[in-house]
C-alpha cells in the first residue's frame, strides 16, 4: 500500500523498625520510595542467605520456596532503578510466602519486619491507587523503556489470540515488501508490491480471509495493477508466485473497489493441517510521484495493513540508490478503527498515532541481505523481483520493520523526505 503522492542503596535497618514512610504526592515518586524500599529490605534480608549468591535454584531449596518466585526477585535486586525493581519483583502474596519461609529458617526478625512493611506499601499501591498489578505496569511502562516492551509484547500476544479466535484465521507471518523504482517517466516511481501469508489458515470453516492493497490519493482512472508478466490482476495464476506458494496453489477471488484491490481465499478448509503459504506480487508502474513542489512539506509514504491475526509482520521496503538519496525512513503506527487508514500527510490523523515502541532500521545495500528467519526462500523471492522487472538488485537499500504479534487493524506506515522537484514547470 502507498501514499501515490510523495508525499544508592539505604545502611542496614535500624534496631527497631519505625513506621512506613509517608507517601509521596507524586505517583513517580510514590513508586520510586517503594522500589527503593523493597530494593534495600530485601537486599538486606538475602545478604544473610548464603544461597542467595549460588542463584535462584540454590535459594529456592534452601528456603523451600518457588524457584520461579527466587528467580524474580533475585532478578529484581540486580537493579539499581527502583522503578524497574516494582516492574521486575513479585508480587505482595508471593513475597509473603517467601518472608515466612525467610523467618521460619532463622532470618533476623527485624529484617523480615522490615521487608513486610515495604510489601504492605506495595500492596496498598497496588490496591488502591492502581486498582491491579496489569494497571501498575502499564504505568511503568510509560518510565522504563524494558517495562514498556515487555508490557507491549504480552498485551499484543493477548490480543492476537482473542482476535484470531474471533476472526477464525491466523497466519505465521505477513509479508509486505515494497520496491521503489524511478519509472520510465522521470517524474514519476514505479511500486511493486510484494505481499504474502505464510501459514495461514482458518480455524473454523465459515471464517474469511481477506487483504487488500490500496492507494490513498487517485490520480486519474487509468491506473491498472499488474502482474510481474504484465498480465491484470485477473490473471490469479500469474499474479502469484507459484514456486513460492503451498502446492496446489491457494485459490484467491479478486475484487476491485475504486482504489482498492481485495482478495479473499476462495477455499474453505480449515486447522493446521490446511495452512497454507501464499505469495503474490502487484506492479503499478508511473504509481508515485517522485518529487514534491518547491515549498511543500509532504512525506513520501507507503504502508502495510494488518488485516489478518498474525504471529508477526516483516514489512521491508526496498529503495532505489536514486529514489529519496538524502532520506532515512521514520515510522508510524495508525489506529484506523474510527476514520480508517491515514494519510500521514493530514495532520488530523495525528490523533491517531499509535505510541508503540516499534522500530524500523536499515538491513543493508542490496538485495542479498534481503533474508528472513521466518519467510522461507525469501531472498530468492526478493531476487525473482528483480529479475522479472529487469532490475539492478544491488542497487537498493533495504529497510525492515519486524513486529511481534502486530495489532489487527494497525497501520503501519514508513515515511521518507522526497526531494523538491528539479523541474517544477517542465
Amino acid at each position: 500500500m502507498s501514499d501515490l503522492e510523495n508525499t544508592s542503596r539505604p545502611d542496614r535497618l535500624p534496631d527497631a523498625p519505625g513506621p512506613a514512610p509517608a507517601a509521596p504526592a507524586d505517583l513517580e515518586d510514590l513508586i520510586n520510595s517503594i522500589g527503593d524500599q523493597l530494593h534495600s529490605t530485601f537486599a538486606d534480608l538475602l545478604e544473610d542467605q548464603p544461597e542467595a549468591q549460588q542463584g535462584p535454584q540454590a535459594l529456592a531449596r534452601s528456603l523451600g520456596v518457588d524457584k520461579v518466585l527466587a528467580s524474580r526477585l533475585l532478578k529484581a535486586l540486580r537493579t539499581s532503578d527502583p522503578m524497574a525493581v516494582v516492574h521486575r519483583i513479585p508480587g505482595p502474596d508471593p513475597l509473603r510466602r517467601l518472608l515466612k519461609a525467610s523467618a521460619k529458617h532463622g532470618a533476623d526478625p527485624r529484617l523480615i519486619t522490615g521487608a513486610s512493611n515495604a510489601v504492605d506499601r506495595f500492596e496498598t499501591l497496588i490496591r488502591e491507587e492502581m486498582g491491579d498489578r496489569s494497571s501498575l505496569d502499564a504505568i511503568i511502562s510509560a518510565w522504563v523503556p524494558e517495562a514498556r516492551r515487555e508490557f507491549e509484547l504480552r498485551r499484543k500476544q493477548a490480543a492476537f489470540k482473542a482476535m484470531s479466535q474471533l476472526k477464525g484465521a491466523e497466519a505465521n507471518t505477513i509479508i509486505a515488501t515494497v520496491f521503489l523504482h524511478p519509472s520510465e517517466d522521470e517524474r514519476m516511481l514505479d511500486v511493486v508490491w510484494l505481499s504474502g501469508l505464510h501459514g495461514l489458515h482458518r480455524l473454523r470453516p465459515d471464517a474469511g480471509v481477506k487483504f487488500a492493497t490500496r492507494r490513498l490519493t487517485p490520480q486519474d482512472s487509468s491506473r491498472e495493477p499488474r502482474t510481474l508478466d504484465g498480465e491484470s490482476v485477473d490473471d490469479l495464476e500469474r499474479m502469484q508466485l507459484p514456486e513460492f506458494c503451498t502446492n496446489p496453489l491457494p485459490q484467491l477471488n479478486v475484487h476491485k473497489v475504486g482504489e482498492v484491490v481485495h482478495y479473499t481465499m476462495a477455499d474453505t478448509g480449515f486447522g493446521p493441517k490446511s495452512a497454507v503459504d501464499l505469495v503474490f506480487c502487484e506492479v503499478n508502474l508511473a504509481e508515485m510521484r517522485r518529487y514534491i513542489d518547491p515549498g511543500a512539506n509532504r512525506k513520501g509514504y507507503v504502508f502495510a495493513e494488518v488485516s489478518s491475526p498474525a504471529r508477526r509482520l516483516q514489512f521491508d521496503v526496498l529503495v532505489h540508490e536514486d529514489v529519496y538519496p538524502d532520506s532515512e525512513p521514520t515510522l508510524r503506527l495508525y489506529d484506523t478503527a474510527l476514520e480508517g487508514v491515514a494519510d500521514v500527510n493530514n495532520p488530523a490523523r495525528d490523533i491517531d498515532i499509535l505510541p508503540m515502541m516499534e522500530s524500523v532500521e536499515k538491513i543493508g545495500n542490496g538485495i542479498s541481505c534481503c533474508r528472513s528467519a521466518t519467510v522461507a526462500r525469501y531472498s530468492d523471492i526478493v531476487r525473482t523481483v528483480c529479475q522479472k522487472m529487469d532490475w539492478n538488485g544491488r542497487k537498493f537499500r533495504v529497510y525492515r520493520c519486524q513486529i511481534d504479534y502486530p495489532i489487527y487493524g494497525a497501520q503501519v506506515a514508513m515515511l521518507f523526505n522526497p526531494p523538491t522537484d528539479p523541474n517544477p514547470a517542465g
